[in-house]
């Protein structure tokens, strides 16, 4: 059994949304369909054929969707959140051209246990508000910079984590990951970048009770649903967290009309949900998220090249809902597949970027699912994808449907970054 909410959407899904899933068939009355489903297709038959439908009803219905079959319900958001503490502010970071700061935000009806720590840099020379990158880290926020007020976790961290003793993060830690993050080229390139660490919200274990989820069980339940959230719908709450914190708190720095969300692996895959269930990211690169993220799930079962929704949910029970499991045999029975959670972000410009040797993220098959998906980019009245084959290596397609794929391995680093700025830049504009 997987890790539990109700089923309750984001606050900015529509009532619709909800009333779907009541209607969804169970999994022994799904057909199979081994061809990609129509993005433009209701589960009833029914064609959309303007974008007032996409929005009104085939939106919310793929969004339902998602979450009662894979996912799982994505929690509310709380009836009250505040700052807690301002931990600290640095307005002399990287040699004065930023302002380094972290908050503690502590959240209420429910009260969650849990609390948030964003570590936020912002330029120090811009000529108004900075355009923001949002993401999520592994190893804690104390391991994108090494700066000695930054907070340690408290909590699990994975033992693959510099500086990790018995699964905990200690001063050892700071500012190992920072050649992963490249605060010094986002803050030249006059972006600011939030932050946060995944196990703040949820860590990444498969203890049933150590995440926000036993906070929204119905009264009395003990125990998980099938469509209730498993830790990438979590997660992704904690994006949406951190832009209530930055659209409520920080609107005179940050420029809330241009916020990207940006993830690597797993945090790739909680990047692309959180995009879509919340237009107010502007902008997505769901970095190497593979199978679960950004990669077909119909793959033959039996591949050992790629990622397939068996292996994934054998080794990562816990990312997903529990109704996902019963595809891993038959996942041509999903009445979606990748293409349409990518399409859920049209018209939002969403960059998926790779690496050549990491095959086991199927970058072949992520290029198909841009151009599934790229139907809905043409119904809302913007070019999708500006190809036909997927580019060479290291050159940047940046289509409002982008791809780029490198020599190397499953990884983030500096040129990726230069990458993603550049993607930023061309939909964005440059910063100021």
């Amino acid at each position: 059994m997987l890790k539990s909410l109700i089923p309750a959407t984001v606050v900015l899904l529509t009532a619709c949304s909800l009333s779907f899933s009541a209607e969804f068939p169970d999994f022994k009355s799904l057909p199979s369909r081994p061809e990609l489903p129509d993005p433009l297709v209701m589960v009833d038959g029914t064609r959309v054929t303007t974008a007032a439908d996409w929005n009104a009803r085939r939106r919310p219905e793929l969004q339902a969707l998602f979450q009662h079959y894979m996912y799982g319900y994505l929690p509310p958001k709380p009836g009250k959140w505040i700052v807690e503490e301002v931990l600290f502010t640095d307005p002399t970071f990287l040699d004065g051209k930023a302002t380094l700061s972290e908050s503690r935000l502590a959240f209420f009806n429910p009260d969650l246990k849990h609390r948030l720590h964003v570590l936020l840099v912002i330029p120090n020379k811009r000529s108004g508000p900075a355009p923001v990158f949002v993401g999520m880290n592994f190893c804690g926020n104390h391991a994108l910079a090494n700066h000695p007020k930054i907070h340690i976790p408290e909590s699990w961290v994975y033992k693959s984590c510099a500086g990790s003793e018995n699964e905990r993060a200690t001063e050892k830690g700071r500012g190992t990951q920072s050649d992963a993050w490249n605060l010094d080229l986002v803050i030249d390139r006059g972006y600011a970048l939030a932050n946060f660490y995944s196990g703040d919200i949820d860590p990444d274990t498969a203890d049933f009770s150590d995440g926000i989820e036993p906070a929204f069980y119905k009264q009395g339940q003990t125990s998980p649903g099938p469509s209730d959230a498993g830790a990438i719908s979590a997660w992704a709450w904690g994006y949406h967290r951190v832009i209530d914190f930055l659209v409520e708190k920080h609107s005179s720095a940050i420029d809330v009309k241009r916020i990207a969300a940006v993830g690597h692996s797993r945090n790739g895959k909680t990047t692309l949900l959180a995009a879509a269930m919340d237009e107010r990211i502007a902008l997505a690169i769901p970095h190497q998220a593979g199978c679960g993220g950004t990669a077909p799930s119909r793959v033959a079962i039996d591949r050992k090249d790629v990622e397939t929704i068996r292996r994934i949910n054998t080794v990562f029970p816990h990312w997903f809902c529990d109704n996902f499991v019963l595809f891993n045999e038959t996942p041509d029975k999903l009445p979606f597949d990748q293409h349409c959670l990518l399409a859920l972000c049209a018209p939002r410009p969403v960059l998926y970027s790779n690496a050549v040797e990491d095959q086991w993220a199927n970058p072949d098959g992520q290029f198909e699912m841009l151009k599934a998906a790229a139907p809905v980019y043409a119904l809302l009245g913007t070019s999708g994808l500006d190809a036909k084959e997927r580019p060479a290596s290291r050159v940047l397609l940046d289509s409002k449907l982008g791809y780029f794929i490198r020599p190397g391995k499953h990884s983030m680093d500096r040129e990726d970054w230069g990458i993603f700025l550049d993607y930023a830049d061309k939909h964005f504009g440059k910063p100021k």
